[in-house]
């Protein structure tokens, strides 16, 4: 038995000490708004005493769906700790998803800012205690309708001592729930990918040091923040003490002022916003001398803007292959040449095997499914014993590893390529979607006898969503019909599930067990390529 008692430090207790020993130093940065260490430490205290007094328990989910800024920072990592689960939404989905994962959560606050006030409609939830609504312009207006509370009011009266004690003597157990990432999108039973602390805190250890993160670090946020790719950032920068630069929004003219202005030395970035930087017309006179390294993931780089990435950033330009439940490889660009389509190797303590359809693992040089395991895989999806189940292998010594659904290949010297997917899941702009919740509307319309939803390359997004739907009778004009299933389709879907266009097809292949075939769509409709941005 060690004579000291010395726990390693999880994320609360992590920035607590962050904000003693660096109290001067800068933090975060948005536009106007500058916190140190030491108001950033003291800003997560109060609001989490302030979650005490208001009824939220340690282990209670506390679901945020804000706009990126300091605001959402403090209201996810306040929630942290007050030992409660934080459930960060994707803002751009429907709102019939927002309140399916309401429900599947059991969340007992929902923090929101203005602009995503409508999306909710708290009278549904009647488990949910506390409704806060952040003005993040602080402007002054009238309060808000019951039951919602004014986050500003709310975070600056006066807590009883015994709420802000508790908080101060609170200790979160390492298998605590840490955060729920929701991958599913509007429709169906919500998919919820939930990390408990320990595994948080070690991911958080080893995605800084593979991404080049010491205490200089500044590190941009473009991304929302709700975002497990801006956790990367966040993560890596509080295990190392640097400071965040959150961005409202992206535009490439204002981050590259960003860059310059604050001297960014780290990021996490998606293929899209790599290519726009790359083609902004500031870019050739940026002043971009103070990055030492940045991430892309998401989805694959197109190979020539890999090549002009990797030569113009002037820094190291590292390609991450990885899925929010806990499976990361990356390609150093030291190892990059000659091997640039490449998505590297695991992080050190996380293992990989391929394995063929009779889940054997596959000889050198062939392909197969990826599964993984490692000290920084999820717990597993929340309260869906199911899909654990679906997404696990058990090798021949009775140990689980986690199917990815992607299929790879590994080189001579064991570098990972990514072949194709084996889920028909699409990446676009960095996002996930879902073709079943796409699907599952366009079935609803009367015309559609059957559809299927694939994704096509585009040059700007990487893969786009596109319907190909078989109508209930036939028509003399399937232009008209295309344009109008287009339209309901995109009128009831989340803004970035929104399809491209539609396919009229007298029938969809299938195989003999009656599942679509949605490799033969995705060839025999990959000449939309050139018709869609």
């Amino acid at each position: 038995m060690a004579h000291f008692d010395a726990p390693a430090p999880l994320l609360p207790v992590l920035i607590d000490r962050q904000s003693r020993w660096l109290a001067e130093k800068p933090a975060l940065v948005c536009d106007d708004v500058r916190w140190t260490w030491g108001e950033f430490g003291a800003r997560l205290r109060r609001f989490a005493a302030a979650l005490s007094a208001s009824g939220i328990s340690p282990g209670d989910r506390v679901l945020v769906v804000m706009s990126n800024g300091p605001e959402m920072v403090e209201a996810m990592f306040g929630a942290l700790r007050a030992g409660a689960c934080v459930v960060p939404l994707n803002v751009s989905v429907a709102p019939s998803a927002m309140a399916a994962m309401v429900e599947d959560s059991g969340a007992a606050a929902v923090i929101v800012s203005e602009e995503h006030r409508a999306q909710f409609a708290p009278s549904r939830h009647g488990g949910v205690r506390l409704w806060l609504v952040a003005d993040g312009q602080q402007r002054a207006s009238a309060p808000p309708p019951a039951p919602w509370t004014a986050y500003a009011p709310w975070l600056t009266r006066p807590v009883d001592d015994r709420h802000v004690e508790h908080i101060a003597r609170l200790e979160i157990a390492p298998d605590a729930l840490c955060n729920i990432i929701y991958s599913s999108g509007t429709t169906g039973i919500p998919k919820g990918i939930a990390h408990d602390h320990r595994r948080r805190i070690d991911w958080a250890h080893s995605i800084a040091l593979a991404l080049r993160y010491d205490s200089r670090a500044v590190t941009l946020c473009p991304i929302g923040l709700y975002s497990n790719i801006s956790w990367v950032s966040m993560l890596s920068t509080f295990v190392v003490g640097g400071t965040l630069v959150i961005e409202r929004q992206f535009d490439p003219a204002a981050v590259l002022r960003s860059i310059t202005a604050h001297r960014v030395t780290h990021g996490s970035l998606v293929p899209i916003i790599v290519q726009r930087l790359l083609e902004a017309p500031e870019f050739a006179s940026a002043d971009l001398s103070s990055l030492r390294a940045l991430m892309c993931c998401g989805s694959p780089l197109p190979p020539p803007v890999k090549l002009r990435a990797l030569r113009d950033f002037g820094c190291a330009f590292i390609e991450l292959y990885g899925l929010t439940e806990g499976v990361i490889t990356t390609l150093d660009p030291e190892d990059a040449a000659g091997r640039e389509s490449s998505v590297g190797k695991p992080l050190p303590g996380t293992d990989l095997l391929l394995l063929d359809e009779q889940d054997r693992p596959v000889a050198p040089g062939g392909s197969g499914e990826i599964v993984a395991r490692g000290h920084i895989t999820m717990v597993g999806y929340y309260n869906r014993p199911d899909v654990d189940a679906e997404s696990s292998w058990r090798d021949p010594d009775g140990r689980l590893w986690f199917r990815t659904g992607d299929i790879g290949r590994l080189d001579e010297q064991r570098f990972l390529y990514i072949v194709d997917r084996k889920k028909d899941m699409i990446i676009s702009g960095g996002q996930n979607i879902y073709p079943a919740d796409i699907e599952a509307v366009a079935a609803a319309h009367p015309e559609v006898a059957e559809v299927a939803v694939i994704g096509i390359k585009s040059s700007k997004w990487g893969e786009t969503p596109y319907a190909v739907v078989v109508p209930r009778r036939s028509t003399d004009d399937e232009e008209h019909l295309a344009s109008e299933l287009r339209d309901w389709i995109n009128a009831r879907v989340g803004r970035q599930q929104r399809i491209a266009g539609v396919a009229i097809a007298a029938g969809l292949p299938r195989n003999p067990n009656g599942k679509i075939l949605k490799r033969e769509l995705r060839r025999a409709y990959a000449s939309l390529e050139s018709l869609v941005a």
